[in-house]
């Protein structure tokens, strides 16, 4: 993938030049120090990614985006603040890092774009996504209230037909996903199908009591209870046990 640069510190470029040579599927065809620059280089570089950070003199981030003819390149924000995730999301930000850039969600985001190339412009099919680590956060909608919440803070998945309802921090929202698509794509490290129904995170298991028929009962940090059906009790044990 043909990578752009768009950062007005140039340690910050700098440094992004440098996490990405680890990672020889990016070809970085040019830089920009803000995005008066950016928009004259961008009709001859034809970048299919662009690292973009978000406070700048003149064209902030967004307004640079807002500015680009479709079809888009993919856009991976990288910024100091997180308070405009939310934002970066709704215009279809691919990811959205933190400054310093961890290597390794910087080397999640690209392998997720790598595993999709064509999906590089707005117009692209609506997937499933790729696998999710405990380190990334997720976009979650109810009506006008929108959270940004870490992987690692979801409690307990249980499905209701086609949507799957997520309980995180007191809070729970409906989400147009099965129960099976959203497993595949959460570490099974952390995670574990309690029964054909629910889905545990298992960081968030604060007690485990036997029960009927050889299968456990356990409770989440939010109080709620899960049955754990006999033959999954016996996974659960084996998987964690010394």
């Amino acid at each position: 993938m043909k990578a752009m640069i768009i950062d007005d510190e140039r340690l910050a470029r700098r440094e992004m030049r440098r996490l990405l040579e680890a990672h020889p599927e990016i070809d970085i065809v040019g830089e920009a120090d803000h995005g008066t620059t950016a928009l004259a280089l961008l009709p001859t570089l034809r970048p299919d990614l662009i690292f973009l950070d978000i406070q700048m003199p003149g064209l902030d981030g967004f307004e640079l985006l807002a500015a680009i003819p479709p079809p888009h390149p993919r856009i991976i924000f990288c910024t100091a603040y997180d308070a405009h995730a939310l934002r970066a999301f709704e215009v279809n930000a691919a990811d959205y890092l933190l400054k310093p850039v961890d290597p390794v969600r910087l080397a999640a985001a690209l392998a997720r774009l790598t595993a999709a190339p064509a999906a590089a412009t707005e117009e692209a099919p609506e997937s499933e996504g790729g696998a999710l680590l405990e380190t990334d956060r997720v976009l979650l909608k109810s009506g006008e209230k929108s959270w940004f919440v870490p992987v690692r803070h979801l409690q307990l998945l249980e499905s209701e037909g086609n949507y799957t309802r997520v309980h995180f921090e007191g809070e729970n929202v409906l989400v147009p996903r099965s129960l099976q698509t959203l497993e595949r794509r959460l570490a099974l490290s952390c995670f574990f199908r309690a029964n054909r129904a629910q889905l545990i995170n298992l960081r968030a298991v604060t007690s485990v009591a036997e029960w009927f028929s050889g299968g456990l009962k356990i409770t989440l940090r939010n109080g709620v209870a899960v049955e754990i059906s006999r033959r999954q009790a016996a996974l659960f044990r084996r998987r964690n046990s010394l």
